[in-house]
């Protein structure tokens, strides 16, 4: 909002040379170059010493060392949703603002209905709707049977109403859904705009920092999966978590990518069921297929997404190609695909040129660390030669382009992961090996790919 005093004045600022006209042009007449003006708000003061409009974000302090600087731990509330909670580094944050996107459908209205409705009985709560009717979010609460006496909601798109609500209301937490269909008197863009999502998002963060509400935005998501709208709104926030997972299986992943607050790459992981989204105690049992028989191209990989070792499933399959052999991936890396298949040929004599190669990590998980490199080597070889892979075996691993293993993070923790699960063998790099023995696990310790293919043969 425009502070008293102070006079709003639009101004189209180019994003090339930062030249500023008071009129929308499609070429910037400083540059010359075409669709680079953005509409922005600057306060002319009408006296002078006027403060500027976001100058209370932060207020002037002295120079002082590190060491002076008290610090103090953050207070958490957690939500009552246990894997959510994990998502978020242990609960909300007063103050907090946390940006949380995803695919329509995938349940992001779902999940912060229910956790408002949970911390409704016992902290003031507003769910601001901008997208539903407050008929269309209490047909869905009634559906979930929730709780929602105690719940308030405001279906309201205008930033200053918004805004004004928060301020007398005082709600401990609320929720935004969705910062794209915000808008502000202030700028003539339309709502979903670039400058009408950063001066939104800039106007409620202000305020939460301001009154300590916590805050969390919906953000819509493009066709590539990432977050719609200028990459500041990131830069914003606290906290930004992504909702994964395929829309036609009923599990769905929660994966921080930053938290102030917290460690990032921590996921939660639910269950969409009739009553909502539940949270999965033992997320490893969701990733590994129950195979009847050992059967060839699958191998069990340990990963580690945040603080949290997974069990996840890699499933190859090596086909003859009929034309040109190609290389698909579901949930891994496709080029560093094609490099592990060249050093499976070159440090291991396993040629795979000829061959059809598609490789599926089970159960939507997206796999991001080197580590799973082992894994799915071995799960090539094994259907390649038809051959499945020993009983109870876990494998973890980055792999060199000289064929060389490379130890993996927290190999330890992976490893007891693995043994409370009832694995009995695990193949890892040698650098990982622990003089530590785990009790019922027998730990092969591996140098180089060559190596490792040739331990298969010795176990199988």
């Amino acid at each position: 909002m425009v502070r008293p005093g102070n006079t709003p004045k639009t101004v189209f600022t180019c994003s090339e040379c930062g030249a500023s006209t008071g009129k929308w042009q499609g070429q910037c007449p400083a540059c010359g170059v075409w669709n680079t003006l953005l509409e922005t708000m600057v306060e002319v003061p009408v006296a002078a010493g006027s403060q500027r409009r976001f100058a209370v974000l932060g207020g002037t302090a002295g120079l002082q060392t590190l060491s002076e600087i008290e610090t103090r731990e953050e207070e958490r509330l957690p939500t009552g949703i246990g894997e959510f909670d994990r998502a978020l580094g242990g609960g909300l944050v007063s103050g907090g603002v946390v940006l949380i996107g995803g695919d329509p459908g995938i349940g992001k209205s779902t999940l912060l209905l229910q956790a408002l409705a949970a911390l409704s009985a016992i902290q003031p709560v507003l769910y601001v709707s901008g997208e539903e009717s407050g008929q269309q979010v209490a047909m869905r609460a009634r559906r979930l049977a929730l709780d929602t006496g105690k719940l308030k909601l405001l279906a309201e798109i205008h930033l200053e109403k918004i805004l004004a609500t928060l301020q007398s209301a005082q709600p401990q937490v609320a929720v935004i859904d969705s910062i794209q269909t915000l808008w502000s008197e202030q700028l003539s863009s339309a709502p979903g705009s670039v400058a009408q999502v950063r001066e939104c998002a800039a106007q409620l963060t202000r305020l939460a920092k301001q009154t300590g509400i916590t805050v969390i935005l919906v953000g819509h998501v493009t066709k590539e999966g990432a977050l719609a709208g200028p990459r500041v709104l990131e830069h914003i926030v606290d906290t930004v978590l992504y909702f994964e997972g395929d829309t036609h299986s009923s599990f769905r992943l929660i994966r921080a990518v930053k938290n102030r607050y917290g460690a990032v790459n921590e996921i939660g992981v639910f269950a969409m069921t009739d009553r909502g989204l539940k949270g999965v105690s033992n997320p490893s049992a969701i990733f590994l297929s129950p195979h009847g028989s050992d059967v060839p191209g699958s191998c069990v990989l340990v990963t580690q997404e945040g603080t949290r070792p997974l069990l996840v499933e890699i499933q190859a399959l090596v086909d003859q190609a009929h034309g040109n052999p190609r290389r698909l991936t579901v949930g891994l890396d496709a080029q560093r695909l094609a490099m592990l298949l060249a050093v499976l040929h070159r440090h291991a004599g396993i040629v795979c040129f000829d061959q059809d190669v598609f490789v599926n990590a089970v159960g939507g998980v997206r796999i991001g660390e080197p580590a799973a490199d082992l894994a799915v080597l071995l799960a090539i070889v094994s259907s390649l030669q038809n051959r499945a892979l020993p009983a109870k075996l876990v494998v973890f691993g980055e792999v060199g382009l000289a064929g060389e293993i490379r130890p993996a993070p927290r190999g330890q923790e992976r490893l007891r992961e693995a043994a409370k699960l009832g694995f009995t063998r695990a193949l890892i790099p040698e650098a990982n090996q622990s003089r530590q023995a785990i009790g019922g696990l027998e730990v092969i310790a591996v140098r180089r790919v060559e190596e490792a293919v040739g331990r298969l043969r010795e176990l199988a």
